[in-house]
């Protein structure tokens, strides 16, 4: 049997967290400049193409309708997703409350200057985005499959305290309570 990588924290191979995806979205609530100085701005800091978001519902009072453009979203996987998780998790200081109940991290950065690679421009303005995070082990994808589905059993499903354990190991941050 091969050694875990992550022989710290005591997980089998099988049992090893791995990070699936980050997802960078920016909620700008409306069209026009203002979206497009976002989709600039994100895919500035990911390095990636970025994908517009709609509207889920028409808010009257919002002057926003179905369908109309209102965010922009980036996924990244491998390499990529680490590097800006590393980058993302400098800028913010993680709590227990942030981890969900399968192991998911979510956080908001207030202001998108504090990027290293991003300078404050007076014709753009500020812009805050979330960071998602998705953390599974091996073997996670076969209840997702659309064939041959089945349930992942309790002890294999990923917990908040199994993810703060991931971060705090390879990530080297600090998960408070």
């Amino acid at each position: 049997m091969s050694e875990s990588t992550d022989s710290d924290a005591g997980f089998h191979d099988m049992r090893e967290p791995t990070l699936e995806k980050v997802v960078v979205h920016m909620g700008v609530g409306q069209g026009g400049e203002p979206l497009a100085d976002a989709e600039a701005i994100i895919e500035a800091i990911t390095g990636q193409q970025s994908v517009r978001t709609t509207a889920t519902s028409t808010i009257a009072e919002f002057g926003i309708r179905k369908g109309d453009p209102i965010g922009v979203k980036v996924t990244l996987r491998g390499e990529d997703a680490h590097a800006f998780l590393e980058t993302a998790l400098d800028l913010v200081d993680l709590s227990a409350s942030q981890f969900d109940d399968t192991g998911n991290l979510s956080f908001g950065i207030e202001d998108h200057t504090d990027f290293p690679s991003q300078e404050y421009d007076p014709n753009i303005g500020i812009y805050g985005l979330d960071v998602t995070t998705t953390i599974v082990r091996p073997g996670y994808r076969v209840s997702k499959r659309d064939k041959a589905t089945a349930s992942i059993p309790s002890s294999h499903r990923m917990t908040a305290e199994d993810a703060a354990a991931f971060l705090e190991t390879n990530f080297d941050v600090e998960v408070t309570e």
